[in-house]
């Protein structure tokens, strides 16, 4: 019997390639994955909960420079037209909500409550603030520069995992086909094809995260 074909708009004795064939539904996107055995679907979550996840702290550290570019330069005018550390300190928490200058003043307030005779007063005043502030610095750096390690690791390890995936997925392809009485290219080019969705989604996951990783170490260096 001739058959339909909407590719080619005509009857044809042959079936088009663009149609399924006689008996067979069509598979949403999705079905490899389902079909997969446990090391598919565990590669697949690994992938999404690794792109879940950086893009969580690319939105976190988005808020975060972006209120720390609003907020600092008013909280250094707030400081400097301050008459004394305490007011300062007194006066900084509602332009300062993140706790980036916050510190630094309440490390300088403590050099002026030092004990005389303790080991936190020996030295000269400026060593003395040199010490306390650049300790409190790397406290802010560090809230600064939280989530580097996690974009860092995406943008480094996702396309291996989502290479795992492939290489896996071939694997099951080939294995499938050993029994086979006839192999045709047909037969494989689906599964491989179904399996190359892997390194996909990898570099999907990994390619924001460099990008964002380089961008944000960038603006923390400021």
């Amino acid at each position: 019997p001739l058959l339909g074909c909407p590719g080619l708009g005509r009857a044809s004795s042959k079936p088009c390639y663009r149609c399924p064939a006689p008996g067979v539904t069509d598979m949403d996107s999705l079905h490899w994955l389902r079909q997969g055995d446990a090391v598919t679907q565990a590669t697949a979550a690994l992938l999404l909960a690794m792109s879940v996840a950086s893009w969580v702290v690319i939105f976190w550290k988005l808020r975060l420079m972006r209120r720390a570019h609003v907020d600092m330069p008013r909280c250094t005018a707030a400081f400097w037209q301050a008459p004394t550390l305490a007011t300062a300190a007194e006066r900084l928490p509602a332009f300062d909500p993140e706790a980036l200058i916050l510190p630094l003043v309440r490390a300088a307030q403590q050099v002026e409550a030092a004990q005389a005779g303790a080991l936190a007063s020996q030295g000269s005043l400026s060593q003395r603030l040199t010490r306390v502030l650049r300790d409190a610095l790397h406290g802010v750096l560090g809230r600064l520069q939280f989530g580097q390690v996690l974009l860092a690791t995406v943008g480094s390890t996702a396309p291996f995992v989502g290479l795992l995936g492939t290489v896996w997925g071939i694997y099951h392809a080939l294995t499938a086909l050993t029994g086979a009485e006839q192999i045709s290219i047909e037969r494989l080019a689906g599964p491989v094809g179904e399996a190359l969705i892997m390194p996909a989604a990898g570099l999907t996951g990994a390619i924001p995260a460099v990008l964002a990783y380089n961008w944000f170490g960038r603006v923390s260096a400021r």
